[in-house]
């Protein structure tokens, strides 16, 4: 088989519905998608397209190699794009990022680069969930902390700092507490994650919080906390409005770690394409302002 031959057609002819189609989208000849497909059916000993004098239609196997031919010819167009700096970006780009994190400050960042440049696709998926960035198809995760996945490589793009928090009323019934002992003494409300992380002399510190309240959601644990059920460790971008308004106070600074990086993160495979760089550059310089934070 030679090179991308039939790959660019079969796609074509998918995406437009026939032969005839496809072949005015591609500026080619029928026949020339015709005996394209045909000679790749051939080379692959197994059909993609049945044809009928009526229609066209795609296979059991011609859909798995479709999902395929797509992603290849998606690749050769950024790799091309690659090398044309001044080129407005184009193509579809998946994000993924967590709920909150996404929804307060990535989607609006994310939707002014799409109204800045109409020839681009978002899939924007807000999940508290650690997707698999190559295994699922995603171009960028927004992601906080270190980097322990050697297949993907990052641009910090901002901040965020973890802190501990009860609301005045917990604290009036409860009291203060004044070291990380006195949390086992305390009803603890636990996010996402099971550790909690601080400061010491020697190095940091791991607490493994106990408590009978559990939540995924960021948004419910900060009310959960706004009520005085407990105590938590938050991001400052869940706890700042609060935290000004006094409804939240922050406990046992001394032990307060130092901000923890937000990345923006790709499969390390992959080149980063113009419209890659272009929107990582968008979320640098918005996200720390929004955030109220540093980089």
């Amino acid at each position: 088989m030679r090179g991308w031959e039939g790959i660019q057609e079969a796609v074509a002819v998918e995406d437009a519905g026939s032969f005839a189609a496809a072949a005015k989208v591609l500026r080619m000849s029928t026949s020339h998608i015709s005996r394209a497909i045909a000679r790749l059916e051939s080379q692959l000993q197994t059909e993609i397209f049945r044809r009928t004098t009526r229609r066209v239609s795609i296979t059991d196997d011609g859909r798995l190699l479709l999902a395929q031919f797509r992603r290849l010819v998606r690749e050769r167009d950024e790799a091309f794009a690659s090398v044309s700096p001044d080129r407005e970006p184009e193509g579809e780009i998946r994000i993924s990022c967590s709920t909150y994190l996404g929804e307060r400050f990535v989607e609006p960042v994310v939707r002014a680069f799409a109204q800045t440049y109409p020839k681009v696709g978002i899939d924007l998926d807000l999940t508290n969930r650690i997707v698999d960035l190559v295994g699922e198809g995603f171009d960028m995760g927004i992601r906080t902390g270190e980097l322990r996945d050697s297949g993907l490589i990052g641009t910090r793009i901002a901040s965020r700092g973890l802190h501990l928090y009860a609301s005045p009323h917990y604290l009036a019934r409860h009291g203060h507490p004044q070291s990380l002992e006195d949390l086992h003494h305390h009803q603890c409300l636990i996010g996402v994650s099971s550790t909690w992380y601080f400061k010491a002399a020697k190095g940091r510190i791991i607490f493994r919080p106990e408590g009978r309240w559990r939540c995924n959601s960021g948004s419910a644990l900060v009310a959960a906390v706004r009520d005085g059920m407990g105590i938590s460790q938050l991001p400052n971008f869940y706890a700042a409005p609060y935290e000004c308004d006094g409804s939240l106070v922050p406990l046992l600074d001394a032990f307060r770690l130092d901000d923890e990086p937000i990345w923006a993160v790709y499969p390390a495979q992959k080149h980063v394409s113009p419209k890659i760089r272009t929107l990582t550059d968008m979320l640098r310089a918005a996200l720390p302002l929004a955030l109220g934070c540093d980089i």
